[in-house]
């Protein structure tokens, strides 16, 4: 069941905080959003144009104010930071939103409540990281937005090739959003049907192995695509954003590849990425361990140890 506040902060209304506050709007999900941000009128702005269709979805209170907006929120959705330029690696971010963070996250800690952390700003798996340990707050409260849309990336992709609706693809990318994240292929299905039994039978008479292989290339860049062509990417991850939200406020106990600290997964331990877990009103109440081959075991391993060198980096 929904809870009564469902109030949903949001830190930083750019193009990822507005068009998921947007979104927000238009699910029904909250009574109240509040949108925080550097730029007070940039904010009130927005505010203003979301409020103009007031009239068009179910009542929801939308305001600007600062970090005592906070207070009393259901969840806190951070997308403050600096925009990810052309050419630039997720990692390359690191040092500056790291700075922009360790102002960020103490405002937040500062007003009472028992607020969920969703972190978005990139690079994700080690801001998430990096909240946590500035924050204070349980681990399971804090969690990073993960693979959720690069597997929604990766479901389409593969629907759009084999011709079926997306909403019948089951596949999970994990590990890091990032550079390093990789394919669970041992998993992967259409319709509850691996695809090595599934593709004998397809009209399509491909050779999954190597085409579906270069779908995942195409996951992987899909965001530096984007990034060259319109310069930034919002409306997929508010809808993922959105999802994420719906299964904590809802209290839906939902599998979900977000990324949450980890412990003893495979050998990895203390660093956040993505990996599917039941998401509830309580946060992450459990991680799931996928059955995973050799091959993605030390693919995983490779992504973990990746985002712990640049956690080891920053200049606390």
């Amino acid at each position: 069941m929904q809870t009564t506040r469902s109030k949903v902060a949001i830190v930083g209304p750019g193009n990822v905080g507005s068009a998921f506050a947007f979104a927000l709007m238009i699910s029904g999900l909250a009574r109240e959003i509040v949108l925080i941000g550097r730029d007070i009128n940039k904010a009130e702005g927005e505010c203003m144009d979301l409020n103009h269709g007031a009239s068009f979805v179910q009542p929801v209170r939308i305001y600007a104010a600062g970090y005592e907006g906070c207070k009393d929120a259901d969840i806190v959705v951070i997308t403050a930071g600096a925009r990810q330029q052309p050419g630039e690696s997720r990692i390359d971010l690191t040092q500056r939103n790291a700075a922009i963070f360790k102002q960020i996250i103490p405002n937040i800690a500062e007003q009472e409540g028992d607020a969920i952390l969703l972190v978005v700003s990139n690079p994700m798996d080690v801001l998430t990281y990096l909240t946590i340990n500035l924050s204070g707050f349980p681990s399971q409260r804090v969690i990073g937005s993960g693979t959720v849309l690069d597997s929604s990336r990766f479901r389409f992709l593969i629907s759009q090739h084999c011709r079926v609706d997306p909403r019948n693809v089951h596949a999970y990318i994990i590990g890091e959003h990032g550079d390093t994240e990789l394919p669970v292929w041992s998993h992967a299905n259409i319709g509850g049907m691996l695809f090595p039994r599934y593709c004998p039978q397809c009209k399509m008479q491909c050779d999954y192995k190597t085409e579906l292989g270069a779908l995942f290339e195409e996951v992987k860049n899909a965001g530096y695509k984007i990034i060259e062509t319109k310069g930034a990417t919002y409306y997929a991850v508010a809808l993922a954003l959105v999802r994420i939200v719906a299964a904590i406020l809802r209290d839906e106990n939902s599998v979900l590849p977000v990324s949450t600290l980890i412990h003893d997964y495979y050998g990895i331990n203390d660093v956040c990425l993505g990996v599917p877990a039941i998401v509830n009103r309580r946060g992450v109440e459990g991680i799931l361990r996928l059955d995973l081959s050799p091959t993605e075991q030390e693919q995983l391993r490779r992504s973990a140890q990746a985002l712990k060198e640049i956690i080891s980096d920053i200049r606390i």
